[in-house]
């Protein structure tokens, strides 16, 4: 019954349902979502309809439609605009990009920071348009690793730079709250594409990237 009551609650938009082969009238409708949040209080030894609780389904869908919206974002539409690069043929970096997600796993938060760079091929993007990129891709049921491939691959395939790097570091709640109960932990993953996974350029963004400071 929790797994059916997990399902339930969480709402998946139309990209989901392609990748998964399903069709959009799987989706549950709001009613059953709230349904299921009602279950999982029960779960949680609680009575849904004692006044505190009473609102928390309705609250919990809404939320669910902002934690999850990454499904409804299009990659391809988020960096749909570009401009010529007039000449600039260096690095764009823009770092400590805050990050907002979900552990697949266990559904716990996931928050930390990303850094994006890529080497302009023939045009560039509004820096916006990264954090946006993450944003959507964050706003997802994610494992770290994967979240790292998506924004990279993601940059790598619509910019078609000369090159692409990305590094997420990030806390797990599913660590901190729940299991050993560890606090202050990190986890760093990297995807290192085109121009940066040779030198010069990869020692270039891996200095870039270990200076807090920035380029000097």
């Amino acid at each position: 019954m929790l797994e059916q009551a997990l399902h339930c609650v969480t709402p998946i938009a139309r990209a989901a349902f392609e990748d998964t082969g399903s069709g959009p009238e799987s989706r549950p409708s709001r009613a059953e979502a709230e349904a299921a949040v009602r279950t999982l209080i029960r779960w949680a030894g609680d009575n849904p309809a004692r006044e505190g609780l009473r609102d928390t389904p309705a609250r919990v869908a809404r939320a669910y439609e902002e934690w999850f919206g990454g499904y409804a974002m299009d990659p391809v539409k988020i960096l749909g605009r570009r401009f010529e690069r007039s000449g600039y043929d260096d690095i764009v970096l823009l770092r400590d990009i805050p990050l907002r997600s979900t552990c697949e796993h266990h559904m716990a938060p996931i928050t930390g920071s990303v850094h994006v760079a890529y080497l302009p091929g023939e045009e560039v993007v509004g820096l916006s348009k990264l954090a946006r990129l993450v944003d959507a891709f964050g706003r997802r049921l994610q494992i770290q690793e994967r979240l790292t491939v998506e924004i990279a691959d993601a940059l790598q395939r619509e910019l078609q730079p000369r090159g692409v790097a990305v590094v997420v570091r990030a806390s797990h709640g599913c660590m901190t709250s729940r299991g050993v109960n560890m606090h202050g932990g990190a986890m760093v993953t990297r995807r290192l594409l085109g121009a940066f996974g040779t030198e010069p350029y990869r020692s270039d963004i891996l200095e870039l990237l270990a200076d807090d400071r920035g380029p000097r």
